[in-house]
């Protein structure tokens, strides 16, 4: 790997803790601040809305403008933004509202930088590089927010509410230095068409989007999941706590499981790649983490669940790198960033409505459903995942196809 990848690496896990930290302050700062669980609920809802409402114009963006400027820009602005919010806090002057306002516009302003991202790392390593690439900076981003900001939080929110929000503006600001010193592979873009507007460029992402065969399946299989994940993680406390009776303790261990078991996923997402092609490691995964919830919702007992998130996370790290990664080895270059923010924008829908369904589910038909439903919506993922599948090849030892392979794929 070269330096350029290094430093975007380290950019990634820094700003990843700091936000980790954010966003377990947050909630823990709304109930301080209210005892309506609707509006405290909101917070995390501010987590999704802005991606519906304005992923694709984020991704259009990132294919119009410097990626590596835009994402050291909108770095600063979350930094002062952040930044500006923990002087309040400190003063004693926050509000709900300006909470949620600063929460819907930072993911507002992620929109961009997250779109800008996904498209500058072809800029930054080689093609054959890219699966590992994926792998090391997402395996690096959970080990930072999965492991080492949660323990951080309650020794920061000791010190005072304000300094978790103090800490992750200081790691935006560190990020975008490193970014702003990153040097990339130029990338030629064609010239836009006279008189091409925002709207067209947008339409013409989703159109090349659902052309291709391979991309328009994992797409659809992505949001499937995500409908399922969203009804595990709305009632996963609820599950724990009272299906299982295990308490705190045991919420805490699950939660440790899945962030341990993605950590392992990383490691492996590349050698499974290797073993039986990207699009058929997304089918092993998405069968894997089917079986895994099977048992979850039938085995009544937290060892089974612990099992289970731990297989969940190893096969959901190995599907985001593998997903990930196709997306970029498939979509034209200048066109990266329009496409994955449509794949974005349709696959972070299903997450809110997931959420709705998973308390729908255990409300009418006992604590366990939700963790049934989402076996159910996996395994619809994997139906939806099987064009995919039987037009995918094995990747070879350094990532690389064939031109003939390439064919066959398309």
């Amino acid at each position: 790997m070269r330096r350029g990848f290094w430093q975007l690496w380290s950019a990634a896990v820094v700003s990843r803790f700091g936000d980790a930290l954010r966003a377990t302050a947050m909630p823990l700062l709304a109930v301080r601040l209210t005892d309506d669980p609707l509006v405290i609920a909101s917070v995390t809802a501010c987590g999704y809305v802005p991606w519906l409402l304005f992923g694709l114009v984020g991704g259009a963006l990132a294919d119009r403008v410097d990626q590596r400027r835009a994402m050291w820009g909108v770095d600063v602005v979350r930094g002062v933004l952040v930044a500006g919010f923990g002087v309040v806090v400190a003063l004693g002057e926050a509000s709900v509202g300006v909470l949620l306002g600063l929460a819907f516009v930072l993911t507002t302003l992620q929109t961009l930088f997250d779109n800008a991202s996904t498209a500058l790392l072809p800029s930054v390593v080689e093609r054959d590089q890219l699966g590992v690439a994926n792998a090391r900076l997402m395996t690096g981003q959970q080990v930072a927010g999965g492991l080492v900001a949660g323990p951080v939080v309650p020794v920061l929110v000791v010190l005072g509410m304000s300094v978790p929000f103090l800490v992750d503006a200081l790691s935006y600001f560190v990020a975008a230095g490193l970014i702003a010193s990153l040097r990339v592979r130029s990338v030629e873009r064609e010239a836009r068409a006279t008189g091409s507007t925002l709207r067209g460029e947008i339409a013409e992402g989703v159109r090349v989007l659902w052309r291709d065969r391979v991309l328009r399946a994992i797409c659809t299989a992505t949001l499937l999941c995500n409908v399922g994940m969203g009804a595990l993680i709305a009632t996963l406390v609820v599950v724990v706590t009272r299906w299982l009776d295990a308490g705190d303790a045991g919420f805490a261990a699950a939660m440790t499981a899945y962030s341990v078991g993605s950590i392992g996923g990383g490691f492996l997402a590349q050698r499974v790649a290797r073993r039986f092609g990207r699009a058929r490691a997304l089918l092993w995964g998405g069968s894997v983490q089917f079986l895994s919830l099977v048992v979850m919702g039938s085995v009544r007992h937290l060892g089974a669940l612990l099992v289970g998130m731990a297989l969940l996370g190893v096969m959901g790290m190995v599907w985001n790198v593998n997903q990930v990664t196709l997306m970029q080895e498939r979509a034209p270059e200048g066109l990266l960033g329009r496409i994955a923010a449509a794949f974005r924008t349709a696959s972070t829908s299903g997450a809110p409505v997931g959420a709705l369904l998973g308390g729908v589910a255990a409300k009418g038909f006992g604590l366990n459903a939700p963790l049934l439903l989402a076996a159910v919506l996996f395994l619809l993922a994997v139906v939806a995942l099987i064009p995919a599948g039987k037009a995918d090849v094995p990747v070879g030892v350094n990532g690389t196809r064939t031109a003939a392979q390439e064919r066959r794929v398309r």
